[in-house]
């Protein structure tokens, strides 16, 4: 089984992006920062705020969906905002997606805000509102089931430090993956925490016998030539000691993103 973990970054790189996402040909996809927007034309858009405008995908959730026509796609919505198209305006939201290969049933899932709640009318103040989605798979190919949830992390303009808010976070990410995971079977736990290696997160995930493969690695830079600011720890991939590592990378190359895509291969 192929699990990739990747902030796709509004689908900024989308040539890169769809073309990688077919070549990879992962069986689960944890997409996060993808937009959807039903209705609006196929292209770009832009997003407005404090006076940047940065290009985006507003239908990126349905071109990775048919870059991967095998497999079942999940949108999990934080917000609901605008972007523009000239002097076009779309009514589109951003959150996370999961694909999941249609070999592997999805026998049950768990999504639930990790921070704030639902914003309906913008894309929200900061530290804006962010979910996080958990499925348990069965694999009809060996007879076997595994757990896998995927979080963006807040940002909070401040940094990536801990704060009370970041605690809390961690939290209600563990009390999603309890009420899914049944604690007896291989658990896999990536996306973008926005958070530090020394972050009391891993502490909470590690009650669960979560161990991260970045840092385990001695991985210091999960980001691409794309993000130029210091501190290049952003995305995680932890796991349980049960799951059998046949490959773990944090891809350098082809770069699809301003964050390097995680990928493991598990036996």
């Amino acid at each position: 089984m192929r699990i990739i973990s990747l902030n796709a970054w509004g689908g900024r790189l989308h040539e890169a992006l769809i073309s990688y996402v077919r070549q990879a040909d992962p069986d689960v996809l944890c997409l996060q920062e993808v937009l959807r927007a039903p209705g609006a034309a196929p292209g770009w858009a832009v997003y407005r705020d404090a006076g940047l405008d940065l290009p985006q995908r507003p239908n990126l959730f349905a071109e990775v969906s048919a870059a991967l026509p095998g497999h079942d796609a999940f949108f999990c919505p934080t917000s609901r905002g605008e972007l523009f198209d000239g002097d076009t305006t779309i009514a589109a939201e951003f959150g996370l997606a999961t694909f999941v290969r249609t070999s592997h049933s999805v026998i049950a899932q768990g999504l639930d805000f990790v921070h704030g709640r639902f914003s309906s009318n913008g894309w929200g103040e900061h530290p804006r509102p962010r979910n996080a989605h958990c499925i348990r798979l069965f694999s009809r190919d060996n007879d076997s089931t595994v757990t896998i949830a995927h979080m963006h992390g807040l940002r909070d303009p401040a940094g990536k430090g801990d704060t009370a808010a970041r605690e809390e976070q961690a939290e209600a990410l563990a009390r999603l993956i309890e009420r899914i995971w049944p604690g007896d079977e291989r658990l896999v736990v990536c996306g973008d925490f926005n958070v530090l290696p020394d972050s009391a997160t891993f502490e909470v995930l590690a009650r669960l016998g979560l161990s991260d493969l970045v840092t385990g690695n001695g991985l210091v830079d999960t980001r691409t030539s794309y993000y130029l600011k210091q501190g290049r720890y952003a995305d995680y991939m932890l796991v349980t000691p049960g799951v059998n590592i046949a490959r773990f990378s944090v891809v350098e190359a082809p770069e699809v993103s301003d964050h390097r895509a995680l990928l493991l291969d598990v036996r």
